[in-house]
C-alpha cells in the first residue's frame, strides 16, 4: 500500500533508506524531543519492525520520499502505542523527517494523507498523537491537520522516569467527520 501527495509518496521501506534512516537518528535536533539518538544497529532494528508492520497490516510508518527528487526525507504514517494508557489501545499519526525537509510543509502534507486514509478507507473513527509538551513544531503540526486537544487527555509517558524532563505529553485526537469521540476512561 503506497499513498501519494501532490508531493510526496509514502511507501514501504527500501535497504537503499537505512543509511539516511541512521543518519537523521543521530541527530541531536531531530531527536532533540525523545529521550536519546539511536545507534545504526538501533535504527535499522527499528526501520525492520516498521517495514515488518507494513507487511502484515498494509499500513504503518511508512518512508517518505520527494517525488522526483529526494529518495527518503523520513518518515510518516500510522502505529500502534507499545504502551498503557488511558486511550489505549489506539492508533496514532507520527513523523520523523530530516532535518533539510524540515519547514516546507512535507510532515502536514503525509500526516494529513495518513490521516485521511485512517479515517477512510481503513475505516478507523479515531486517530491519536502525542509529543512532550515543549515540541512546539510537532504540536503545529498536529494542529494544522485538524486535531484537537483536551488539556484533561495530557499524561505522564510511562517509558519515562519520574522526574525525566520529556516525561510530560500532551494528546491530539482527529475522529472520522459524523463520529463521535471516544469515550474517555473514568
Amino acid at each position: 500500500m503506497e499513498l501519494e501527495t501532490h508531493r510526496l509518496k509514502l511507501r514501504q521501506w527500501r535497504d537503499d533508506d537505512l543509511a539516511a534512516f541512521a543518519a537523521l537518528n543521530r541527530d541531536p535536533d531531530v531527536m532533540q524531543f525523545f529521550p536519546n539518538t539511536l545507534s545504526r544497529q538501533e535504527s535499522d532494528d527499528m526501520a525492520a519492525r516498521i517495514r515488518h508492520h507494513i507487511d502484515v497490516k498494509g499500513w504503518g510508518l511508512w518512508a517518505v520520499e520527494v517525488l522526483g527528487t529526494i529518495p527518503f526525507i523520513g518518515f510518516v504514517g500510522l502505529a500502534i502505542p507499545r504502551f498503557d494508557a488511558p486511550f489505549t489501545p489506539c492508533i496514532e499519526v507520527g513523523w520523523r523527517l530530516a532535518r533539510p525537509a524540515w519547514g516546507r510543509g512535507f510532515a502536514t502534507e503525509a500526516a494529513q494523507a495518513a490521516v485521511s486514509h485512517a479515517l477512510g478507507p481503513l475505516g478507523l473513527t479515531e486517530i491519536v498523537s502525542f509529543t512532550t509538551r515543549d515540541n512546539s513544531r510537532s504540536r503545529a503540526v498536529m494542529e494544522r491537520i485538524g486535531m484537537q486537544r483536551d488539556p484533561a487527555d495530557d499524561f505522564d509517558h510511562p517509558s519515562l522516569d519520574a522526574g525525566h524532563p520529556q516525561r510530560p505529553h500532551v494528546l491530539y485526537r482527529i475522529t472520522r467527520p459524523g463520529d463521535r469521540p471516544a469515550q474517555r476512561a473514568p
